[in-house]
């Protein structure tokens, strides 16, 4: 007896912007493109928590999905240190509730070993939160968020975390000393937005508006990744980015505006208004 066609169903990746805490929003998204997590595949820009209402849960669905890709953000990493004790959290902090639950050093270990770089070769496509600069190869880029990973996951993690605040140097050299370096880089992978071709970034101005000087850091990028799709987030203010070669996805859902995600393989975009969480 002849049995029943079924199509196949075409397995698929999306890339979604910054989720910051925002899971109903997050899972609405999901729901609107039948995510289906059993084979499809999930990159996220970082930011996966901060700002929004319901961390736990997030990190919790997240760190379930068994394809999942995360380019580690500045709040992610953020968190790390006040978990650690290295930093008391600020006002504008929303993680307490990560902070206090039972489950926090499994939300650190985890979040510990997260990449700050996304790189599909093949297909040549790069995610990372905030931003590189025009002046790293695609080696050297992959070279130090090796580096960075190292750090995280390493015995020297505290240090790590206790070093990487601050907007100094800001000045890219291939001669800087190891704490500057490590933390320049962090600044390049997850706090850029505004950025001199002589490898100096800026990191006051978060509008879309540019300093005397500065320009975005994608108007510029190394010969290597010319042929790459690069993916960020880390900039709401933009609204998102759609330019050949060039996504942003930060469209500003924990802000009550929307979330958004790419189907990588064709394209499409999809976008989630924010749930009122």
């Amino acid at each position: 007896m002849c049995q029943p066609f079924e199509p196949e169903r075409i397995v698929s990746t999306y890339a979604v912007g910054d989720i910051q805490g925002c899971f109903d929003t997050l899972m609405a998204l999901l729901t609107q493109v039948h995510f289906k997590p059993e084979t499809d595949t999930l990159w996220c820009a970082g930011d996966l928590i901060n700002r929004g209402p319901k961390n736990v849960e997030t990190l919790q669905y997240l760190m379930a999905l068994p394809n999942l890709k995360v380019a580690l953000g500045n709040h992610d990493l953020h968190f790390l240190a006040l978990a650690k004790g290295i930093k008391t959290p600020t006002p504008s902090d929303t993680i307490g509730d990560l902070l206090t639950h039972p489950d926090r050093e499994q939300f650190v270990a985890w979040l510990q070993k997260q990449p700050l770089l996304i790189c599909d070769d093949v297909n040549q496509r790069l995610m990372v939160h905030a931003g590189l600069p025009d002046i790293w190869s695609l080696d050297q880029v992959k070279h130090l968020a090796h580096e960075i990973e190292q750090q995280l996951r390493g015995a020297s993690v505290d240090a790590f975390l206790n070093n990487m605040y601050g907007d100094t140097p800001a000045i890219w050299s291939d001669t800087l000393t190891t704490p500057d370096r490590l933390r320049l880089a962090t600044n390049f992978f997850t706090r850029l937005r505004f950025y001199k071709s002589t490898g100096e970034l800026e990191l006051t101005h978060k509008t879309e508006t540019a300093p005397e000087g500065f320009t975005p850091w994608f108007n510029t990028r190394h010969a290597s990744l010319a042929d790459y799709t690069l993916i960020f987030g880390h900039w709401a203010a933009l609204g998102g980015v759609r330019q050949e070669r060039l996504i942003g996805l930060d469209t500003g859902a924990v802000w009550g505006r929307h979330l958004t995600a790419l189907r990588l393989e064709d394209g499409v975009y999809f976008t989630q208004p924010a749930a009122s969480e």
